[in-house]
């Protein structure tokens, strides 16, 4: 049953050269530094981010209310996830670390649309009527009964997104070093 993926994980990785590698790696340290300097604020991936959000909406609104509703987060998490999955099946570094550290950057991004459910001070989007637009994460914190918690949980996704994206940097980083000549023994 777990012959498949075991054969992808006895697959070595597709070498990158260290320029291409040092090269993310300065790109990713920017992009944090960014990201930070932000104070939780509105990033411009997160356009992009908005963009998958709301056709998650429309997407899994053809299932019912309940998955119209969580949908957006849903697939704003789904596409870059998947992507990574197959990044990884392919063993192809820098595509695996690129979808995998955005899957988690989208964490703070949903963090920040988490901590404005009581307050709702965001400008919300919508691709339907305007006359029916809602806070996605009002009406989920609401049904789940911990609306009063919104910060909280938003407190911890986004330090589960900090954590992911640093850990992708830090993965790449050793992947960097493991390439090196010295390392290899040669």
């Amino acid at each position: 049953m777990f012959e498949p993926l075991q054969a992808i994980l006895d697959e070595p990785w597709k070498p990158a050269s260290r320029p291409a590698l040092g090269a993310w790696l300065l790109f990713y340290a920017g992009f944090l530094v960014y990201a930070f300097s932000a104070h939780g604020g509105f990033l411009f991936i997160d356009n992009a981010n908005l963009v998958v959000h709301e056709g998650g909406h429309n997407l899994f609104g053809w299932f019912g209310p309940t998955l119209g509703l969580w949908g957006g987060t849903l697939l704003q998490w789904l596409v870059p996830f998947l992507l990574a999955v197959y990044f990884f099946s392919q063993r192809q570094t820098t595509g695996f670390v690129f979808s995998l550290f955005f899957f988690f950057e989208n964490w703070l991004y949903t963090a920040t649309y988490m901590a404005d459910a009581r307050v709702q001070v965001l400008p919300l989007f919508t691709t339907g009527d305007s006359d029916f637009v809602e806070h996605d994460f009002y009406a989920i914190f609401s049904s789940l009964g911990v609306l009063e918690h919104d910060t909280q949980i938003a407190a911890v996704v986004r330090l589960l997104g900090w954590c992911g994206m640093l850990g992708c940097v830090a993965w790449l980083a050793a992947r960097s070093r493991a390439g090196t000549p010295a390392s290899r023994g040669s």
